[in-house]
């Protein structure tokens, strides 16, 4: 999830290859697991790519980690955190001392941990690996993403409802399609509840940097923006527009409390019940390789707590669409959707598939800015 980044740079064969797992949670190669000994504890690890202090991406992985021994306190967790995904003989060092301390699970949370997982998991046929936001599986691995950019269009028609001067900033990591996607998704939401506002995007090419983050908000507040969104990891955009007096929207987790009356919502990680159910089933010998990309209807992502500022027409506009998402009757990227540059991009009556969300490289109607090139 560093500058390898977290979906990173997907090859059409790569992508078409995603296409044939994607969703097919449940499918693949079975996996034959030991339980632990009766009285001894499951060891469940798990590898960050920064620091649980972050605030965002880390720490919301965290929580999920607190909420599965929360629930199953029969397991013992062993975390590393701030293993650069950039150093793979690091990261393979990382995951055979996990396996060869005992953990029957792994959780590997970042993009750049892909090939890692992969090579150390044939190593250790008999130890379950989960990978986040990768595409690689085997019989001992599985990935695991949410569709984060269904509440980012929830986000954006909060942000198109308050804003007073029709200009919102964006303060993006890295040009990826993770990150292009969830912007267009966001500028979506809010020409649909806003058609006259834009959606003005900055990249710093840190997930991590909370100095170089504010500073790049702080750019786009002198500009002329009112509401400051992002995908950063931590909340230092959402304390450039507490100073500043606008709104914020935050990310990965409620960042209510870095800027308490800045932040209007943030979009949420929810990684507690899916980290629970995974390590139940490799318990109960049920786990099997595949894919999961869940979204709304999982509650592995979600809209996070919505700011008093926000008057009840707001939120019973945003409610009724996110039913709409969770009931399968509204898709964020249902046509018609224009490019940056006014051409028809999705028609009428289609929606863009899977596998082209994920390779998303354009900017929708209504972003101001560009994609430059890696």
């Amino acid at each position: 999830m560093t500058t390898l980044k977290r979906f990173g740079k997907m090859s059409m064969a790569m992508l078409l290859i995603l296409m044939l797992v994607m969703g097919l949670a449940g499918c693949g190669g079975g996996q034959d697991q030991e339980a632990a000994p009766a009285g001894e504890k499951m060891k469940v690890g798990f590898m960050y790519i920064g620091p649980v202090g972050d605030a965002g991406w880390t720490y919301a992985h965290d929580l999920g980690r607190q909420y599965l021994v929360e629930k199953m306190p029969d397991v013992e967790p062993i975390i590393y955190e701030s293993i650069d995904d950039n150093d793979t003989a690091k990261a393979e060092a990382t995951l055979r001392e996990m396996a060869e301390n005992g953990c029957k699970v792994i959780f590997a949370t970042s993009f750049g941990y892909m090939d890692p997982v992969q090579r150390v998991a044939e190593e250790y046929p008999d130890v379950v690996f989960m990978h986040c936001s990768g595409f690689k599986t085997a019989d001992n691995v599985a990935t695991y993403f949410g569709r984060m950019y269904q509440p980012r269009y929830l986000s954006g028609m909060i942000a198109g409802k308050m804003t007073e001067k029709n200009e919102i900033g964006y303060v993006a990591a890295h040009p990826i399609p993770e990150v292009i996607r969830g912007i267009n998704a966001f500028t979506l939401g809010v020409r649909a509840a806003n058609p006259d506002a834009k959606v003005r995007v900055v990249w710093t090419n840190t997930w991590y940097d909370p100095p170089a983050e504010k500073e790049a908000a702080k750019s786009l507040l002198e500009a002329g923006v009112d509401v400051i969104a992002q995908h950063q990891d931590t909340p230092g955009p959402q304390q450039a527009a507490e100073e500043a007096g606008a709104y914020a929207i935050g990310y990965n987790t409620n960042m209510r409390e870095f800027a308490p009356n800045a932040n209007l919502t943030s979009p949420v990680w929810n990684w507690g019940p899916y980290y629970t159910k995974v390590v139940q089933d490799v318990k109960d010998g049920k786990w099997t390789s595949g894919q999961y990309w869940g979204g709304l209807e999982d509650n592995v992502i979600e809209l996070g707590e919505l700011a008093p500022s926000i008057t009840e027409e707001v939120k019973t506009l945003v409610e009724e669409k996110e039913e709409a998402i969770k009931n399968g009757e509204f898709d964020v990227f249902d046509g018609p959707i224009k490019g940056q540059d006014g051409e028809l991009k999705v028609a009428e009556g289609q929606e863009m598939t899977d596998a082209e969300m994920l390779e998303m490289m354009w900017f929708v109607e209504g972003v101001e800015g560009e994609i430059p090139s890696n």
